[in-house]
């Protein structure tokens, strides 16, 4: 058996996943890549949303963290200009349900930047290890058979040739061909799910403003519950003393590539504040839309029949919304699962692995899809997503009697950052505490505006040049 694994797309997934199989002793990991991948912190094109906000929540910097241990990735991206920003006390949140309060006492953590710098980061902690490398070119089918798979037959500069594998791993993204590729392996036949909200992003960079330096995170959210389509926009510092501004409407609401337009969709919703910080803010980009925004399940997992040999993991297994800011997280869980699993079986080659792999990564799989798919459904204009059923609409007015609470209860508030922050699953909502936040309700009035110092209120008064 070969002491070869070759692993199918070098993003977070694909890195993450080349980190475990080296650190299990695996001789050789080969990542293949269809990008000529840049030597610094700066985007490709095979990644679409590579543009727009990104969130490195807690619980999946801590997987990261574990997977490439001894590098300590956190301190690595603060260094290079990452932001820390706590959940409790260092963002403003205006949710559907009112403004979340800020609280003297810190909640979990995560840390904004551009995901170019992410992935440069990550690529370049895992690169170190000797057993590593990437190759150029274009995964086009995996050899081998339907009992097993022996490698994926690569097109690159040189032409095509196959590379032999005692272990395949597809982290592919969001353009996987894992269907095709099972049926040309005699696999066909497993079911896929597309729930669609038709959400556009649209992001510029600015030049963050003298005096701005420490301005809060600020993300005004959609509202699912509005029977309209869903509006949102956020201003989050990223390395470079820049701020990244992302808005994003589903369909119907979509926000527009022009500067004037973009300007007045940020002014248009629920609350200005998103427009009126950047207003007097100098651009720094043009505007860049983009549309690769679905929810896609592959339900692998429960194939009848998986091939040894053959790993599916990050997006190429399930992707989700990514206004909900749990890709990262997701790839980093189904890698640390593979980790885990090569732990107990001592080899890549060992029977059952890949089927092991596949049902443990599916299940942080399904968490994420549950919060992205009962937001998105809500919306009216949603395809794909089918009627709410009882409990999804008992679910969904449970969630929103808890995000109510979380306006004025810290309890509340610390259970929805604990899922938030992917440090927990969601059934952490229904933990006693929370439930009885829930109930209770708000023991603090709702806030009127956004919860600002006096020093963040004149800053925002000398930026704005809307006269709001």
């Amino acid at each position: 058996m070969s002491r070869r694994a070759v692993v199918v797309g070098a993003g977070a997934a694909g890195m993450l996943a080349a980190a475990v199989l080296a650190g299990a002793g695996v001789e050789e990991v080969v990542v293949v890549d269809r990008d000529e991948l840049p030597d610094g912190p700066r985007g490709r094109r095979g990644l679409p949303q590579g543009r727009h906000a990104h969130l490195l929540m807690a619980g999946g910097l801590a997987a990261m963290e574990e997977i490439v241990p001894g590098v300590s990735l956190r301190k690595r991206l603060l260094a290079a200009g990452a932001h820390e920003v706590s959940l409790g006390s260092g963002m403003l949140a205006r949710t559907p349900e009112g403004w979340l309060r800020r609280w003297r006492r810190e909640g979990p953590a995560m840390l904004t930047c551009t995901r170019a710098l992410v992935d440069w980061t990550v690529r370049a902690a895992v690169l170190e290890h000797p057993a590593v490398r990437v190759r150029e070119g274009t995964a086009v089918a995996l050899t081998g058979s339907a009992g097993r798979v022996r490698g994926v037959r690569v097109s690159g500069p040189g032409g095509e040739a196959d590379l032999d594998a005692g272990l395949v791993v597809d982290a592919s993204g969001r353009g996987t061909r894992i269907l095709a590729w099972l049926d040309g392996l005699g696999l066909p036949g497993v079911r896929t799910r597309t729930v669609d909200a038709g959400l556009v992003n649209a992001s510029r960079l600015y030049r963050t403003p003298a005096g701005a330096e420490r301005f809060p995170l600020t993300i005004v959210h959609a509202d699912p519950y509005a029977a309209r389509p869903g509006r949102s926009a956020m201003v989050m510092p990223v390395e470079g003393d820049r701020w990244l501004v992302s808005c994003g409407g589903t369909r119907g609401g979509e926000p527009p590539s022009d500067p004037d337009g973009f300007l007045r969709y940020t002014l248009g919703l629920p609350d200005p504040i998103v427009g009126r910080l950047i207003s007097g803010a100098e651009p720094l980009t043009d505007v860049h839309l983009s549309r690769s925004t679905s929810n896609v399940r592959h339900y692998l997992e429960k194939a009848p029949h998986w091939p040894e040999g053959l790993v599916v993991l990050g997006d190429a297994l399930g992707t989700f919304n990514p206004a909900y800011g749990q890709g990262m997280s997701v790839a980093a869980f189904g890698a640390r699962v593979l980790g885990r699993e090569l732990e107990r079986a001592g080899r890549p080659d060992a029977p059952g692995l890949a089927r092991r792999v596949l049902r443990g990564a599916a299940r942080p799989v399904d968490a994420a899809w549950a919060v992205a798919v009962g937001q998105d459904v809500l919306y009216p204009a949603t395809r794909g997503g089918g009627r709410p059923g009882i409990a999804d609409r008992a679910v969904t007015a449970y969630t929103r009697r808890l995000t109510r609470a979380a306006t004025g209860s810290f309890a509340a508030a610390s259970a929805l950052w604990d899922v938030t922050s992917m440090r927990t699953p969601p059934a952490r909502m229904f933990h006693p505490s929370a439930l009885l936040a829930a109930l209770a309700g708000p023991p603090l009035p709702l806030l009127t505006g956004p919860p600002l110092t006096p020093g963040e209120r004149e800053v925002l008064a000398g930026l704005d040049r809307t006269g709001g």
